[in-house]
């Protein structure tokens, strides 16, 4: 039932897909709320950034279950894809995609969407996009994805779930692994990218950041979420999930514990009766 429910999810949730640049990764599907809950808006709007160690193989469509579970809540769906390793993506074009793909929602002139309530959550990798891309104002002028004036779309809350909050301790933990590929070396050899690129080097941000994570997840470990949350101090709200129910993968299942926790605390007003 499960996988017969993924398939659906994969299947049937489409929405209107916008380019923000000529590769064929630069672009973002805009899903809107129908049914019951169309009441032609404004809805607030969810940025979502799907996970898989930033690698080609994974893609947008596995947040689809996020995407009709959001829906249902009333809330407007910007699911984001992004050039990825083995399909010229890594360091600076994945940050630029994401930064420039978040830019491209001011440029729908759609009246349907709230631009004055916008979350961004992420999962895994899509995780550290998210928390990245919430600070970057605070990013030096010439670091990809850096903002020059006020921000043209205004993240109200940052959500990461199983995310990589710390890139350091990541490539620490992994030998290198994805990060190496993703950075181009390490934090020692490359310390000006990690700066620009590490959540965890800009904190705290400015507004409030939800993390949800596994206790006994094997793939990211909670400790990167914890010294980040650590390191933020009281903007930072961590949840910590118990068991299977917070493994790697359970944060993308929109029946799961994990997602349970991210959905109890949206906005007020787009959450379902």
């Amino acid at each position: 039932m499960a996988r017969a429910r993924l398939i659906f999810n994969i299947l049937f949730t489409r929405g209107q897909t916008h380019r923000y640049g000529s590769h064929r990764s630069q672009l973002a599907d805009l899903h809107l709320p129908s049914g019951s809950r169309a009441s032609g808006g404004p809805y607030p709007v969810m940025i979502l950034l799907h996970g898989g160690s930033w690698q080609k193989r994974y893609g947008r469509v596995v947040m689809r279950g996020l995407v009709r579970d959001l829906l249902r809540r009333g809330w407007a769906v910007w699911n984001i894809e992004y050039r990825r390793l083995g399909d010229g993506g890594g360091w600076p074009m994945t940050f630029a995609d994401v930064a420039a793909a978040i830019d491209e929602l001011s440029e729908l002139g759609d009246a349907r969407l709230d631009l004055s309530r916008v979350n961004i959550l992420g999962h895994s990798a899509g995780g550290h996009l998210a928390l990245w891309a919430a600070g970057r104002e605070k990013l030096p002028p010439d670091a990809p994805g850096a903002v020059a004036g006020p921000p043209r779309v205004r993240l109200e809350r940052a959500i990461s779930q199983a995310g990589v909050c710390d890139l350091a301790g990541g490539y620490r933990d992994w030998g290198g692994g994805a990060l190496k590929a993703l950075m181009g070396g390490s934090p020692d050899e490359l310390p000006e990218r990690y700066a620009a690129a590490d959540p965890l080097a800009n904190v705290p941000l400015d507004i409030p950041v939800l993390i949800v994570h596994g206790v006994l997840d094997a793939t990211v470990s909670i400790e990167l979420s914890r010294r980040y949350t650590r390191a933020a101090g009281g903007s930072v709200e961590l949840v910590e999930i118990d068991g299977e129910a917070g493994a790697h993968r359970a944060h993308i299942d929109s029946r799961g514990a994990a997602w349970a926790e991210v959905a109890r605390r949206l906005h007020p007003d787009a959450l379902a009766p």
